[in-house]
């Protein structure tokens, strides 16, 4: 795939990057009402979590108990932890099935290993490492396979709200030790957290762990999507529909990968100037413009553009990205979560044309194996993420953030716990 794609690189060490430790990897200091990172193998742990009690309530930070990792699982100290659409979809209850409380929502986060259940022999005590969302058991027919990034065990899994092994919760109340439902295979939202150990990566110990949680989603399904996906070629044409972090991922993928044009497509004017520092082109505002945007971006391009990115999640923009495909060759990623219930929003016909439609989930980044690397890109100053940071803000600040992103006035807003 190039050298600016995702390779697999199990290796921390031996790699010729500076042997420093970022100063933002330190552990939270002891303060009043806070949990330091402490090692408390095979106890519970009572520590703080922003618990959601209802659709579209606010969440609330009190005491809970996490239970110690069982087998194949690992239980990490949260860092930093960063809101994404997602959590926030589902914190609104636009899926009804989803819906079950009380929850801890999150699945953007970096962190320590705390202590490992039985059976986990690539992670240990004190390994910086990121959350992932979808796993990467290592051993099924789906991880070996170099066709998908999906695992038969670990997949992502929107319905599930328990540990795969027995089917029960890790997080309590602290008062009455009434579960609390999990989130994504991750539930960072939380000074500590279980995971199965097929969702946990380990990184660089040197990599800044505040801008690192950005990978466990975001970042890795944009650039992924670009890398891995559609394999952008150099000197090709883009088209990135919405310029949220995922979007702009995007953009950055395509721009490592020497896009000739990348042309960026929101309704918001105000993101042209972030979208442009990053790598955008062009932008195009469809409201600002009579006929629909396929054909302003077919006069722009001679015919429409060889990729384009749809990050919405909604059928008429992914109609549009479709159609401002050239002809013969164009593709088409998905990336935006669309609700049920949405069927695709054209004739099977329109395929014989040539242009091409396809789904990508967290960019086809195995991530245990791949995601190692983006980090090493990134060290290295191949890779940049940090103008995707937009705010900082405590963890006891949380509903803030998430009003930020639901105003549109973040890209991501990385929280310290």
């Amino acid at each position: 795939m190039g050298s600016s794609g995702v390779q697999s690189n199990g290796s921390n060490g031996g790699d010729g990057l500076k042997n420093e430790f970022h100063p933002e990897n330190r552990f939270p200091e002891t303060r009043t009402g806070s949990h330091p990172y402490r090692k408390a193998v095979g106890e519970i742990i009572t520590c703080k979590a922003a618990v959601v009690w209802g659709t579209g309530e606010p969440f609330v930070i009190e005491e809970i108990e996490v239970d110690p990792p069982q087998k194949m699982e690992v239980r990490i100290r949260i860092l930093f932890t960063s809101i994404c659409h997602t959590d926030l979809s589902a914190w609104k209850g636009e899926n009804e099935a989803h819906n079950i409380y009380p929850r801890i929502f999150g699945h953007e986060a970096s962190g320590v290993v705390e202590s490992v259940g039985e059976g986990v022999t690539d992670l240990r005590e004190g390994d910086h490492v990121v959350t992932i969302f979808t796993g990467e058991c290592g051993e099924c027919a789906y991880c070996k396979s170099e066709k998908t990034n999906l695992c038969e065990t670990y997949r992502v899994n929107p319905l599930k709200n328990t540990m795969t092994g027995d089917g029960k919760t890790r997080f309590f109340t602290a008062s009455q030790r009434q579960p609390i439902y999990h989130f994504l295979n991750t539930s960072t939202f939380s000074e500590y957290t279980v995971l199965d150990s097929a969702c946990v990566v380990k990184i660089h110990h040197n990599a800044p762990l505040h801008k690192m949680c950005l990978l466990s989603c975001g970042v890795s399904t944009g650039v992924g999507a670009a890398w891995n996906t559609a394999d952008v070629k150099e000197g090709s044409t883009v088209a990135v529909f919405g310029l949220g972090a995922v979007g702009l991922a995007v953009v950055e993928g395509a721009r490592v990968r020497g896009a000739s044009r990348i042309i960026g497509v929101d309704t918001n004017s105000e993101k042209s100037t972030k979208a442009k520092e990053i790598g955008v082109t062009e932008f195009v505002n469809p409201r600002e413009h009579s006929k629909p945007v396929h054909e302003v971006i077919s006069s722009m391009t001679k015919g429409g553009v060889d990729y384009s990115f749809e990050c919405v999640g909604t059928v008429d923009v992914l109609r549009e990205a479709f159609s401002s495909t050239h002809d013969g060759w164009g593709i088409t990623v998905v990336l935006g979560i669309h609700n049920s219930p949405q069927l695709l929003p054209m004739h099977p016909m329109e395929l014989f044309n040539g242009r091409r439609i396809v789904g990508s989930v967290f960019g086809d980044v195995k991530g245990k194996t791949q995601l190692p690397d983006m980090v090493h890109k990134y060290m290295d100053g191949s890779l940049k993420v940090d103008g995707l940071i937009t705010h900082e803000l405590p963890f006891e600040e949380i509903n803030m953030a998430l009003q930020l992103l639901a105003e549109g006035k973040s890209l991501r807003c990385v929280l310290r716990l």
